[in-house]
């Protein structure tokens, strides 16, 4: 017998003399990371050992009480509690004290009531155990008021059309065909200086996804360039000129999955595109892979069958993990239901997502180089909207050291967000956005 095999079979005897609470009174909190954000704020604590956990929720006033077993109060503890902002949607400030010999209590106080959801995660990637606290406000982030909301505010004479239209439809309406939207004459476009067509025959919405996001960083470059933080930058600009954008008289306004650094499960990113009625969905990433000569952008749609290619069915795999390494509560009941519905794409849909590619790469292409000639296709899921043509736009290989430099500068992240909306533009116009029904 070996001497590592002895070892390992004394730490198994003692780890069943002392039990679960006497093993983690060893445990040392290697990292507390805070994600505020409108969706929801999450509060993730990093350990090397599993923690165990009791948690209370008052609502009046809101706070809630977290007993963390097997942690000892120390310096580095308190610490953390400064990390709160006070522009953090959810969280006024969090308390902490020794409730009680290797019981750590934490208690947060909040400006609304919540639903917390409190989970566990076991390693994965470069994470050790991490105990997640997801705090979603009880009245739950709608994605159309949201975003009605932030169309009122820059003074977009799109905005009161979308809330009355949003005011009228029922659920079952809002899950037919999308209606026309008038816009006054002497309206001025959402940067104040393009004029808006003076009668419009569709208001056409375009869902840009930022890949990633808060406790996902996605593929980190040599140079230390995250992937999540460069592919954010792009979609606000590209936001930007798609609000400016129109197609033979009919404005184009665009919705994001996310608009600051927080993690979005991947059916959540699609579900939010189908809340808003969206013609397109864009996800945007930077790829990776083992060696750092690989270069060049890509663009791929969603497959029913095999992937286009090995590389393909690989970069799929790895952008499917993003559930894994952002932490998703895999005990929400309606999980398995809502992935269900995301699994019935259609030919169709997967058609027009060819289309769409095809157009966005021949744009993509004209200012840098390709990394494939065509448009690709793997079983990616956050393409699985059964009714919006849906592609993923790969921009550069951050993994590449001068493309991670290209990927970081300004300049080429403005060419790329041009190159896409021309890409949407020329779309649009082989296929005119016609009415089309929705499915709730």
């Amino acid at each position: 017998m070996s001497i590592q095999r002895r070892d390992w079979l004394k730490f198994s005897s003692l780890a069943l003399m002392l039990g679960w609470a006497d093993i983690c009174k060893g445990a040392s909190l290697l990292a507390v990371r805070v994600w505020p954000a409108r969706d929801y704020s999450r509060v993730t604590l990093e350990s090397d050992v599993a923690l165990k956990t009791k948690y209370t929720f008052v609502p009046s006033p809101p706070r809630l009480a977290i007993d963390i077993e097997g942690l000892e109060l120390n310096p580095a503890i308190k610490e953390w509690v400064g990390k709160i902002k006070p522009d953090d949607p959810n969280i006024t400030g969090v308390r902490v004290a020794q409730n009680s010999p290797g019981v750590v209590r934490m208690v947060f106080d909040l400006k609304q009531a919540v639903q917390p959801q409190v989970f566990a995660l076991t390693p994965v990637g470069n994470y050790q155990h991490r105990l997640v606290l997801d705090l979603y406000p009880s009245t739950p982030l709608d994605p159309l008021e949201s975003w009605i909301a932030e169309r009122t505010q820059s003074n977009d004479p799109i905005a009161e059309w979308l809330n009355k239209n949003a005011n009228a439809n029922t659920t079952s309406s809002a899950a037919s065909s999308t209606p026309n939207a008038p816009t006054p004459s002497n309206a001025q476009g959402p940067q104040g200086n393009v004029p808006a067509a003076p009668i419009t025959d569709r208001l056409i919405v375009v869902a840009i996804d930022p890949g990633h996001g808060g406790e996902d960083p996605g593929a980190i470059g040599p140079n230390g360039t995250k992937e999540k933080d460069v592919v954010l930058q792009i979609a606000l600009k590209l936001r930007d000129r798609i609000n400016a954008t129109q197609v033979k008289g009919s404005p184009m306004r665009a919705f994001l999955t996310r608009d600051a650094d927080f993690f979005v499960p991947l059916h959540v990113r699609v579900q939010k595109a189908r809340k808003v009625q969206a013609d397109l969905f864009v996800s945007v990433h930077a790829d990776a892979f083992f060696t750092p000569n690989a270069q060049g952008a890509s663009v791929f749609a969603l497959s029913q069958g095999a992937a286009s290619s090995s590389a393909a069915r690989w970069m799929a795999s790895q952008e499917n993990k993003a559930d894994l390494i952002g932490g998703m509560n895999l005990g929400v009941k309606d999980s398995q239901v809502q992935q269900a519905l995301l699994d019935m794409s259609t030919s169709a849909q997967i058609k027009d997502s060819l289309n769409l590619g095809g157009a966005i790469l021949r744009e993509i292409g004209s200012i840098g180089r390709l990394h494939k000639p065509k448009v690709e296709q793997a079983g990616f899921a956050v393409l699985k909207a059964p009714d919006i043509p849906s592609v993923l736009v790969e921009t550069a290989f951050i993994s590449n050291p001068s493309e991670e430099a290209k990927l970081a500068d300004p300049q080429y992240q403005n060419d790329i967000a041009d190159a896409l909306v021309k890409g949407l533009q020329k779309y649009f116009e082989r296929n005119p956005p016609l009415a089309r029904k929705r499915s709730t």
